[in-house]
């Protein structure tokens, strides 16, 4: 494992290359694509597989509130789908090929439930539209927790992998569950006999850590910001392969605290199947915009993001590229249950 993972780590950072390449290519690429004949007539369903309060529910109702504030830009409703790992919101969408004016929030989840054999979605059911943004895992505790810190929770993992309860959102084998599998994988940990319980959002999550059903949450730190600005909560490590700045500066990575590995998840946009070329470049062009405005900066730093867009053509190539690590870590990990 800690050579593959070493080779994960490898392929993501070279991925980042290209990322920070097609941020400043990207909006010109889209431009060259003559095809400014279509626009929304009505309103946008912007999808997501998390309930109300979840990491993308965030980063969804960020995206709507943009386009409210911007002069001209499309008017979208926010459309929960969560359960099934997924599968409620693919199918969802499946239901409407061709119709430009429903994407859904597309990140690992829709992969690994397709690996994991809980969904039917198939990752062609879609039409790739961009890239927008990487994030880390983080795992947090409450703050009378009698977990000290992250090595205190991988020695307790060590001589008893099912001595905690671990929330995750929204499906067991999902890349919450991978940000926490991974490292603890490289610790020495069993993960295949670690208790992790999987809830609707990760503020679900949340709320059972707070109200004392889980002993630790895994998830993005969208959703743990304001528990730990009050006080509730400690960040006792992260998947990132160095620390961050600000509110996060004094929280270790895993590296740090006896597992050598980093993992980072990623979100995307897709629309349904079958999109023509003028449909898919309006919205490449509209995300693309987005993604260089400072509003979305703002969002991206306070929910500690990378930027990280890609036009369709590369959004593609990258998932691609990620259905096949993806797949590799989960048949590691004892999660896949058949080769797609």
């Amino acid at each position: 494992m800690m050579t593959e993972t070493a080779g994960y780590r490898q392929r993501i950072r070279w991925w980042m290359i290209v990322v920070c390449a097609s941020a400043a290519s990207g909006g010109l690429a889209a431009q060259q694509v003559s095809a400014a004949d279509w626009k929304p007539n009505r309103t946008v369903e912007l999808i997501t597989t998390a309930a109300a309060g979840g990491n993308l529910d965030i980063a969804a109702r960020a995206i709507q509130k943009i386009w409210r504030d911007q002069k001209g830009g499309p008017f979208a409703e926010v459309v929960n789908k969560p359960g099934g790992a997924g599968a409620v919101a693919g199918a969802y969408l499946s239901q409407h090929a061709g119709n430009p004016h429903m994407l859904l929030t597309f990140s690992m989840t829709l992969f690994t439930s397709q690996i994991t054999g809980t969904s039917n979605f198939q990752r062609t059911d879609v039409s790739p539209i961009c890239l927008l943004f990487g994030q880390y895992v983080y795992l947090s505790v409450r703050k009378d927790s009698p977990i000290k810190d992250g090595k205190d929770f991988i020695d307790r993992l060590r001589r008893d992998p099912s001595s905690l309860s671990i929330a995750v959102a929204t499906a067991i084998g999902n890349s919450i569950h991978m940000g926490v599998a991974i490292p603890m994988k490289a610790a020495g940990v069993d993960v295949r006999k670690m208790r992790v319980v999987a809830f609707k959002s990760s503020g679900q999550s949340v709320t059972q850590l707070l109200g004392g059903h889980v002993d630790v949450v895994a998830s993005t730190f969208g959703t743990v910001l304001p528990h730990l600005d009050a006080g509730r909560i400690r960040v006792i490590g992260f998947s990132g392969s160095e620390r961050l700045p600000g509110a996060l500066a004094a929280v270790p990575t895993w590296r740090e605290q006896g597992a050598d590995a980093s993992f980072s998840n990623w979100l995307g946009i897709v629309g349904a199947k079958g999109l023509d070329p003028a449909q898919v470049s309006y919205w490449e062009r509209t995300f693309a915009a987005m993604a260089g405005s400072e509003e979305w900066r703002d969002d991206l730093n306070r929910n500690f993001r990378v930027n990280s867009y890609l036009n369709s053509r590369e959004a593609q190539r990258f998932f691609d590229a990620q259905y096949v690590e993806i797949r590799e870590i989960l048949t590691d990990l004892g999660l896949a249950k058949r080769i797609n």
